[in-house]
C-alpha cells in the first residue's frame, strides 16, 4: 500500500467533526480518575483504612449497567433543551453541567468528618459520568459516515486518555501544592471543554430506519387492533415499546447476532486479564515505583495514544474485521512479552519493550473495536444499542477477570501470562467464523467491512 494512500487516510484525521470527537473525548475521560486512582489518594492521606478504599471500587458500577437507562437519554425530550439544542446536545450539555456542580461538591466535602458524603458525590459523578458517554457515543456514531469510524475511534481513545493524564497526573501535581477543593474545581472547570464542544457543533439529524419505520407501524396496527387501548395509555406504550423494546428486538433482526453479542464479550477478554495483574507483576519482579510511573504510566500512555492513531487508520484502510483478526493477534503477542518479561527479570530495556507492544496493540485493538461497536448500531436506536454493547462487554471483563488472582497465584507468572494469551483465542475464533459467514469485500479506501445488515442492520 503506497504511502500516498495512507496519508489520504490520515487526512481525515483532520476533519471538524473527528476533533469535536477528540474534545468529547477527553470530557469523557476525565471524571473517570475522580473517582478512581486520584480519589484513593485523597482518601488515603485523609487515613481512610484500606478497606473503605477497596469498597470505593463500587462506585463505578455505573458504567457497567448504563444500558438500563440509556433508552431514557435516547428518546426522553428536554423541556426546552430539546427544542433549543437538539436532542444529543441537549442531554449532553445537562449531564456536562450536572457533572461539573457533582465534581465541585466532591471538592467541598471532607473524608475524615464525612466519608459517606464523599462516597454518595462520587456515585453521582460516576453515574453522570456514565450518562454522558451514552450520549456522546451516540453522537459520535451519528456525526460520522461510515468510512470514518476508524478515525473516529482513534479520536475516542487519543481524548479519553488525556482527559484521564488530566484527572490523574495533572490532579496530583495540583494536589502537591493545592488543597483537594481547588483541585476538584479546577477539573470542574475542564467540564466546560465539552460544553464548549457540544455548543460549537451541530446536532445530528434524527435518523429513522427502514427496520424501526416497521417495527413502530406495526406497534401502532397493534394498539389499533385494541380499541381499549386509547389516549394516554396507548401513548405511553408505544414509547416504551420504541425506547426499550426496539432496540433491542431490531438488533435481534440481525443475522450472526448471537455470535457476535459473544465475540463482543470475549474480545478483550486476555488483554484486560492480563492486564489486572500486571502492576503486581511488575512490583514483584523487582521494578520500583519510579520505573513503573515512568515506562508504564507516562511512556505507556504515549504508546495507547499511538496505537489508537494507526488502528484508526488501519481501519480506513482493510476494514473492520480485518483490523479486529490484526490486533487480536498482536494483543496475544503482546501477553506473550510478559513471559519473556518474567524470564528476563528487572531489566528496564524489557519493560521498555513490553510496555511499548502491550499499549501499542491494546490502543489499536480498542480503535478496531470502538469502530465495530459504531458499525452495529441502527441509527435510529444508536445509544441504547451502543450503551448495551459497551456494558456487555465491560461486565464480562470486570467478572472473569477477578479469577486473574487466583490464576496468578497456581501457575506463576509465566504460566498466567500464556493462560492470558491463551484467553484471544476463543475471540479470534468466533470472528473466523463471523468473516467466513460474511466475507469482508476489500477495497482500498472503501467503506469498512460490516457483518450482514450493515450498519443499520
Amino acid at each position: 500500500m503506497s504511502f500516498r494512500a495512507w496519508r489520504q487516510s490520515a487526512a481525515v484525521y483532520l476533519d471538524r467533526r473527528i476533533l469535536a470527537i477528540l474534545f468529547l473525548g477527553f470530557a469523557s475521560g476525565l471524571p473517570l480518575a475522580l473517582v478512581g486512582a486520584t480519589l484513593n489518594v485523597w482518601l488515603t492521606e485523609s487515613n481512610v483504612s484500606r478497606a473503605m478504599i477497596g469498597l470505593f471500587a463500587l462506585i463505578s458500577i455505573p458504567y457497567s449497567f448504563k444500558f438500563v437507562w440509556a433508552p431514557l437519554i435516547d428518546r426522553l425530550r428536554l423541556p426546552w433543551l430539546t427544542a433549543t439544542l437538539g436532542r444529543r446536545r441537549g442531554w449532553a450539555v445537562l449531564i456536562q453541567v450536572l457533572l461539573a456542580a457533582a465534581l465541585l461538591a466532591i471538592g467541598q466535602t471532607d473524608p475524615v468528618a464525612g466519608l459517606w458524603w464523599t462516597a454518595a458525590m462520587a456515585l453521582v459523578v460516576a453515574f453522570l459520568s456514565a450518562s454522558q458517554d451514552i450520549v456522546v457515543d451516540a453522537f459520535r456514531v451519528e456525526i460520522l459516515d461510515e468510512p470514518q469510524y476508524g478515525a473516529g475511534a482513534a479520536a475516542v481513545v487519543l481524548g479519553y486518555r488525556f482527559g484521564m493524564l488530566a484527572s490523574g497526573a495533572g490532579a496530583l501535581y495540583l494536589a502537591s501544592v493545592l488543597p483537594w477543593s481547588t483541585v476538584y474545581a479546577v477539573m470542574a472547570a475542564l467540564m466546560g471543554i465539552g460544553v464548549l464542544t457540544m455548543l460549537l457543533n451541530r446536532e445530528p439529524g434524527a435518523a429513522a430506519t427502514p427496520e424501526s419505520r416497521a417495527i413502530e407501524a406495526g406497534v401502532a396496527d397493534w394498539l389499533a387492533a385494541r380499541p381499549a387501548l386509547r389516549g394516554r395509555r396507548a401513548e405511553t406504550l408505544a414509547w416504551l415499546h420504541s425506547a426499550v423494546v426496539a432496540p433491542f428486538r431490531q438488533f435481534m433482526t440481525r443475522r450472526n447476532w448471537v455470535l457476535i453479542l459473544l465475540f463482543i464479550a470475549l474480545y478483550k477478554l486476555g488483554d484486560a486479564y492480563a492486564g489486572v495483574m500486571s502492576a503486581t507483576f511488575y512490583i514483584q519482579t523487582g521494578f520500583t515505583k519510579i520505573d513503573i510511573a515512568n515506562v508504564t504510566k507516562v511512556f505507556g500512555i504515549w504508546a495507547t495514544i499511538g496505537g489508537g492513531v494507526v488502528g484508526g487508520l488501519l481501519v480506513g484502510r482493510i476494514g473492520i474485521l480485518r483490523s479486529l483478526m490484526l490486533c487480536g493477534l498482536l494483543q496475544m503477542v503482546s501477553n506473550m512479552m510478559f513471559v519473556l518479561l518474567a524470564h528476563a527479570g528487572p531489566e528496564i530495556p524489557w519493560l521498555i519493550a513490553t510496555v511499548l507492544v502491550e499499549n501499542v496493540s491494546g490502543g489499536m485493538g480498542t480503535a478496531a473495536f470502538v469502530a465495530y461497536l459504531s458499525s452495529l448500531c441502527n441509527a435510529a436506536y444508536t445509544a441504547t444499542q451502543y450503551a448495551l454493547l459497551s456494558s456487555l462487554a465491560a461486565l464480562g471483563l470486570h467478572s472473569v477477570a477477578a479469577t486473574s488472582g487466583l490464576a496468578a497465584e497456581q501457575l506463576g507468572w509465566p504460566g498466567f501470562f500464556t493462560l492470558s494469551a491463551a484467553l484471544a483465542l476463543p475471540a479470534l475464533l468466533v470472528l473466523t467464523v463471523l468473516v467466513r459467514r460474511d466475507p469482508p469485500a476489500f477495497a482500498p479506501g472503501a467503506a469498512p467491512a460490516l457483518p450482514a445488515g450493515g450498519a443499520n442492520g
